[in-house]
């Protein structure tokens, strides 16, 4: 399975973003999945799982659903703040439920950026 990260871009304070992490070459069904956050110089942070019979999740301003017709997981952000600007990455490890640790996932896609000015 290989995974595709899409939907950043350069947004202003209070604004929203929906990032899909969408799977290829197999089907995202039997993966949980997690989504991670780095700012440079800092460690990647766990932002929201799903585990893979999950199909969605939510806390504080961000929601992490899947849609398995369509091989993709979504992270929803609301209320953007500029402490939010970081890459994004989706990541996925198979069956099982998600966790908060990079080193759990087999599978990363690669970075979208999320820009958020004041």
């Amino acid at each position: 399975v290989r995974l595709v990260e899409s939907g950043g871009g350069l947004v202003q304070a209070g604004d929203s973003l929906k990032l899909s992490c969408a799977a290829s070459g197999g089907t995202f069904e039997n993966y949980a999945v997690g989504w991670f956050r780095q700012v440079p110089g800092k460690e990647r942070e766990f932002v929201l799982g799903l585990a893979w019979n999950s199909v969605g999740s939510g806390r504080s301003r961000f929601t992490i659903s899947r849609d398995n017709a369509r091989n993709t997981v979504y992270l929803e952000m609301n209320s953007l703040q500029p402490e939010d600007t970081a890459v994004c990455y989706c990541a996925a490890k198979n069956f099982g439920v998600f966790s908060g640790n990079v080193r759990d996932y087999d599978i990363w896609g690669q970075v979208t950026q999320v820009t958020v000015s004041s």
